[in-house]
């Protein structure tokens, strides 16, 4: 069952062995109710605009006890409305009759996952597509702003090399600690070394050479960060910049910070590695 668009769904003998396993894996919530209790039928109504509201957190299930006696059976229902969370197939919370909106998010809130939890399962659906790394890159970005651990850095990880960010990548592997240096770890790592040497063309390397021999030459170390930049080495190309911008602004007559503003600008206002860069030229101009 594919609960990732589907918040609310009539409970039958027909789907209850999806519903049962999809509480494997996410809150269930069920709700019986029958047309000759309308307080029953209002219950409903309001847990669906808390699942709307709630985006996936959990799955509610309503019962029509009258057309699914057999069902009402099973689960014991004696009183309507009666609310029952299903979790791994098992009920483990719930209550009878009438409860304020508040009190029942307030049981809720006591199950459900927290939102980035979800959207880290998503992002790894994205990721295992093949075709959506995009999508799981900016989930995956939201949820690392929010956690930074290894459970959350791994996969932005892979992400940002399935695009080419071979810097962001190579930044967020170096945050994991031994304890979290796994096979997914160790896999992209291999990964970032053959996306690192695919990074080390025959032309950055001779501008490096002429770079090296005279690192004054304000239009090789131009062109080199170019070709770094262009390589998917942009942490590379804006430092070689941001190096000369920090003793003259004025460099090369005002050539170097207009490509380093260039380079900003074409890495996007979402880019984390190019706002951390404008801040830097923040600093300097003001």
């Amino acid at each position: 069952m594919d609960t990732q668009q589907v918040f609310e769904l009539a409970l039958t003998r027909d789907n209850i062995q999806q519903v049962v396993d999809t509480s494997l894996n996410q809150l269930v919530v069920l709700c019986f109710h029958a047309r000759a209790q309308p307080d029953s039928q209002t219950m409903c109504s309001r847990l669906g605009v808390m699942a709307r509201r709630a985006q996936g957190r959990f799955l509610l299930a309503t019962v029509d006890c009258e057309a699914e006696m057999e069902i009402a059976s099973y689960f014991r229902i004696q009183a309507l409305p009666t609310v029952l969370l299903l979790s791994q197939g098992q009920p483990i919370d719930g209550f009878a009759g009438e409860r304020a909106d508040a009190d029942i998010e307030s049981m809720l809130e006591k199950h459900l996952p927290p939102l980035w939890q979800l959207k880290l399962a998503e992002a790894k659906v994205l990721l295992a597509k093949g075709d959506a790394a995009q999508q799981a890159h900016d989930l995956l970005k939201s949820v690392y702003q929010e956690v930074k651990d290894a459970t959350v850095a791994l996969p932005f990880a892979d992400a940002c090399l399935l695009l080419g960010d071979i810097a962001t990548a190579q930044q967020l592997l170096d945050t994991i600690g031994l304890a979290d240096q796994d096979g997914y770890f160790q896999s992209l790592k291999a990964k970032l070394t053959l996306a690192l040497e695919a990074a080390d063309t025959p032309e950055i390397r001779q501008l490096q050479q002429a770079f090296e021999q005279n690192c004054d030459d304000y239009g090789v170390r131009i062109e080199l960060a170019r070709a770094l930049v262009a390589a998917h080495r942009e942490e590379e190309g804006l430092a070689l910049l941001f190096e000369v911008l920090g003793k003259d602004l004025g460099a090369h007559g005002g050539q170097i910070k207009q490509v380093f503003m260039d380079m900003l600008t074409a890495m996007g206002q979402g880019n984390s590695l190019a706002n951390q860069y404008r801040r830097k030229l923040y600093s300097l101009l003001y």
